[in-house]
């Protein structure tokens, strides 16, 4: 596929992005090793950008982001991309509002994932950016687009932006890359004030009424519009 200068303008810009969102990964000690990867969609475009395999954080740059066509095929760059790539571009095509996704394994959303237990809505840092309880998603192996269907399904029925794949770790999503990440940073927090709260007793859940004020004003009045 050939790309016009117009469209690798806009991949350059999302190249560097791409880059710099997984230097918030290892800032938020989400991964570990080469583990994880942060992915955009190319806007207009049936494209992405996404983590080559296998890479170093530290060797990560613009210059090594890859590009990929919606099926997982390479388009442009010089590395193989990631191997959660079928999983990336499966939300793409089936959720055409999201315009990035998250792959971590960071600590304590990945215990909740492998007790297959969502995590309960007891905060209201919970209920605002998650709009209740973290789903848990189905197992599945990673290769095809088994894990993208997981998720998709899975969050089709959610307010969540996050689903804890059961036996594998945390899958985030957003209108863009940096609200994906946003997403992974988060769901790691409640995961372990959620856990430090079971250690102490049984925390109660939100009321769902409350539950859906919350998410509103933060969705729709917190932060500046």
């Amino acid at each position: 596929m050939s790309l016009t200068d117009e469209v690798l303008d806009t991949v350059a810009e999302l190249r560097e992005t791409v880059a710099n969102l997984h230097g918030e990964l290892t800032r938020n000690a989400l991964v570990i090793w080469t583990a994880g990867n942060v992915s955009a969609r190319v806007p207009g475009r049936e494209l992405m950008v996404i983590k080559p395999s296998g890479v170093s954080y530290d060797d990560l740059s613009a210059d090594t982001m890859v590009v990929t066509d919606l099926h997982g095929e390479l388009v442009h760059g010089e590395l193989a991309p990631s191997s959660d790539t079928a999983a990336h571009a499966y939300v793409y095509r089936h959720m055409p509002e999201i315009g990035g996704v998250v792959h971590t394994h960071s600590t304590y959303a990945t215990a909740w994932a492998a007790r297959g237990e969502p995590i309960p809505c007891v905060l209201t840092m919970i209920a605002d950016e998650f709009g209740g309880p973290v789903p848990v998603g189905p197992f599945a192996l990673i290769g095809d687009d088994s894990i993208g269907r997981g998720i998709v399904e899975t969050l089709r029925a959610s307010r969540s932006p996050a689903v804890l794949m059961r036996n594998h770790g945390p899958f985030t999503v957003g209108r863009t890359a940096r609200a994906a990440v946003k997403a992974a940073v988060m769901v790691e927090d409640v995961a372990r004030t959620v856990h430090k709260a079971f250690e102490l007793g049984t925390p109660e859940p939100l009321p769902p009424e409350d539950v859906d004020r919350l998410y509103a004003r933060y969705q729709n009045v917190y932060g500046q519009h």
